[in-house]
């Protein structure tokens, strides 16, 4: 398992456009996230500044194809045409990125921290 975080600007005036297209994902897009192997995936909106960042955890064994089968699916360039103008992307992403991707620099899970002891 692999864990993500990406970040992107978002157009002020597309704020409540993209917070209604996300409160109800269409059951397609749900379906192919999860068929990418992709778990655990949230979206946060840090406003003033107008970021969003992004976080997911990454199950698979090849996300290059996983990635590649998520941009070539029918449905979701139809879901991107709706999220795209509302996005803006940060100039200091890498060549390739529309989401700048971010480095995991401390991760801490309680669950897996705690040890069971019985007696």
């Amino acid at each position: 398992m692999k864990r993500m975080g990406m970040v992107i600007g978002v157009e002020p005036r597309m704020i409540a456009e993209y917070k209604r297209l996300h409160a109800a994902v269409w059951p397609d897009i749900i379906d192919l996230i999860g068929r990418c192997n992709i778990r655990n995936y949230t979206i946060f909106l840090r406003e003033p500044e107008n970021l969003l960042f992004g976080t997911w955890e990454y199950h698979g064994t090849n996300f290059e194809a996983d990635m590649a089968k998520m941009a070539a699916d029918p449905k979701n360039q139809e879901w991107w045409s709706f999220t795209i103008p509302c996005q803006r992307p940060l100039e200091s992403r890498k060549e390739g990125e529309w989401w700048a991707m971010m480095e995991e620099v401390f991760h801490h899970d309680r669950s897996a921290s705690l040890k069971t002891t019985r007696t």
